[in-house]
């Protein structure tokens, strides 16, 4: 068997800030992860992958925490608690109908890449180019690193999953635009002759792909829940016993009490990026200790 993969799962912009977060605590306390031999990025964990192969966990986490304020978004409720509203909101219930209309994960998966493509038609199309002028602006190389790392997606035609590495003949910005590309909000990524939407909708982490690695670390913003029907085995506590039958060792880490609250009710609010990341580093400091004989 392989030795160590690292998988970092979609999460939305707070799920990306709380990754870094995270990465950067380990490393400073000693655990550098990014290190790992296979690297997995899902959606938001796609961009986490390529800057982190690209620039030191510690720079990345300077520059989010040195980034303008933004005033955070949504209105209040009853209870305290600020609401999703807008696109946040519009995107959940339109994905969940569609969820909830599927008969498999074969089915969901096409009619969100019919439903995505078909919202893009009746646009004027010139999202795509900003979202991959935006993607671009994220990454501090737009090169693919040596290592092995693993962008996922789907294709929004066929709804087939599909993975870019650097054999791909795909640039490293397109993989990771196509991978986030939610369909409600960014279209659908054209990458060749196909188009692609967001990889969490083969699975919130994608962590089967590290089959036959020694240890697998995953690192889940949303603490491995799934909108998904539990029976058809997307969720990551099922990923990860197919692992260990498989003989491999799986160690996770989720959101602690502090991030979770720092995340907020909207992941694509970048008003919460600064506060999520440092929560996430303060939780990765403390766990170094905890995770340095099992990576190691």
């Amino acid at each position: 068997m392989s030795e160590r993969a690292l998988v970092l799962g979609g999460g939305g912009s707070a799920g990306n800030a709380w990754l870094i977060g995270v990465i950067a605590g380990l490393v400073d306390a000693g655990l550098d992860v990014t290190e790992a031999d296979l690297i997995i990025g899902t959606s938001a964990g796609s961009t986490a992958a390529a800057q982190i192969t690209g620039a030191t966990p510690t720079k990345l986490l300077a520059d989010i925490l040195a980034a303008a304020p933004q005033q955070r978004t949504g209105p209040v409720g009853s209870d305290g608690e600020r609401v999703p509203i807008g696109p946040a909101a519009d995107h959940m219930k339109k994905t969940s109908g569609i969820i909830g209309a599927a008969k498999d994960a074969a089915d969901m998966r096409r009619r969100m890449g019919a439903a995505a493509l078909a919202m893009d038609a009746a646009s004027d199309g010139s999202g795509q180019t900003r979202w991959r002028a935006t993607v671009a602006a994220r990454l501090p190389s737009q090169r693919w690193p040596e290592r092995t790392v693993l962008i996922v997606a789907v294709d929004a035609h066929t709804g087939e999953p599909v993975v870019f590495d650097r054999h791909s003949g795909v640039d490293l910005v397109d993989a990771v635009a196509a991978s986030c590309a939610n369909g409600f909000g960014v279209p659908p990524h054209t990458v060749g002759d196909s188009r692609y939407i967001d990889g969490g909708y083969r699975a919130g982490e994608n962590a089967d792909l590290a089959a036959g690695y020694r240890r697998v670390l995953v690192l889940s913003p949303l603490g491995g829940r799934t909108r998904m029907p539990l029976d058809w085995g997307l969720h990551l506590a099922a990923q990860a016993d197919e692992l260990r039958a498989r003989g491999s060792r799986v160690e996770t880490i989720f959101p602690d009490s502090n991030s979770r609250n720092a995340f907020g009710v909207d992941l694509m609010d970048p008003s919460t990026r600064p506060p999520v990341a440092k929560a996430g580093y303060n939780q990765g400091r403390a766990l170094a200790e905890q995770f340095t004989e099992f990576w190691r």
